[in-house]
């Protein structure tokens, strides 16, 4: 269970990386039916951190809140010397099993504390290159939005420290928790493409509104057989140039994104409700149980039954 959060602190942080981690896990949300986390801000010497603009803020713990934290998690910072504290911090926090979050260029942090040796990783793309050519033991992806590899998440750039922690909520305390955040920071619930060990971006924000009439459409009528053919007339374009345009402007195919929201409406069934399998298969549009568990293990690596054990009763109560 994800419990207890302690962001690290370096100078040169970046302000808005920094706030990312705090925005997450440091709101009490319980009012609203979300999670709470006991969080932590430490420093390897507490007092004044001057930050990348040209502040300081005041840190009054030290890293010893640090040694039984559930979760880790780095913020950008300004290419300087890592306290080795810091990096012993990290050590242990990978040795003992717990997540550790990296934002934008924090995954230096973790490169340089080994714990990126032997796993896929990435950073802003500005720093991909700097961080393959510096640790060349990770495998970095300059292509994704974030990547998970056993329990190491590195992301991107800026926003996409908020799909990072949010897929970690997700992964510890299910899609409906992490709804709550979400809608609270009025930011999308879920952006990743649930690879396997990375998570890809298949779902970028569109770059503007010309699909938003027909992907609304969609979500209402997820439970019908849509085909490319009965969407492209719903756009009123040839089926072709749908695709294509689609594609363009959406970052993925139709098929895939509708799958990806039937995952989505899923596993909300499976958290709020308790119908069975089959109906919740044909609610989200997935026809049968047999072929929603198929997505499921593919994507999540787990099953409609036990993603229901999980986070089911967690959400009920």
């Amino acid at each position: 269970m994800l419990r207890k959060v302690v962001c690290l602190t370096l100078p040169g942080m970046a302000p808005f990386e920094f706030g990312v981690i705090c925005e997450v896990f440091g709101i009490d949300r319980s009012d609203q039916g979300g999670p709470t986390f006991d969080f932590h801000i430490v420093a390897a010497e507490p007092g004044p951190i001057p930050m990348k603009l040209g502040f300081d803020i005041l840190v009054h713990e030290g890293l010893a809140a640090a040694d039984d934290a559930d979760l880790i998690a780095v913020p950008a910072y300004l290419d300087s010397a890592i306290h080795p504290e810091i990096l012993r911090v990290v050590r242990e926090a990978e040795a003992r099993g717990a997540w550790i979050l990296s934002v934008c260029s924090g995954a230096f942090v973790l490169a340089e504390a080994g714990v990126l040796n032997g796993r896929k990783s990435t950073t802003h793309w500005m720093y991909t290159d700097k961080l393959a050519s510096d640790y060349p033991l990770t495998e970095v992806d300059p292509d994704v939005l974030f990547v998970e590899d056993r329990k190491v998440v590195t992301g991107a750039g800026t926003a996409a420290g908020i799909d990072a922690a949010l897929h970690i909520v997700r992964k510890e305390l299910g899609a409906a928790a992490t709804n709550v955040i979400a809608r609270r920071m009025v930011v999308p619930p879920q952006r990743d493409g649930g690879q396997s060990q990375y998570i890809e971006y298949p779902i970028p924000a569109a770059r503007s509104d010309s699909f938003a009439r027909v992907t609304d459409w969609m979500l209402e009528n997820l439970d019908q057989d849509l085909t490319v053919d009965q969407l492209a007339r719903k756009a009123l374009m040839s089926s072709r140039t749908f695709a294509r345009r689609f594609r363009a402007d959406m970052g993925t195919t139709p098929a895939a994104w509708l799958n990806r929201q039937r995952i989505i409406r899923a596993q909300y069934l499976l958290e709020r409700s308790d119908e069975g399998l089959e109906t919740v298969a044909a609610k989200a549009g997935f026809g049968t149980a047999a072929v929603m568990r198929h997505h499921f293990l593919k994507v999540l690596q787990t099953t409609p039954a036990t993603y229901r054990r999980t986070f089911g009763a967690r959400a009920a109560g």
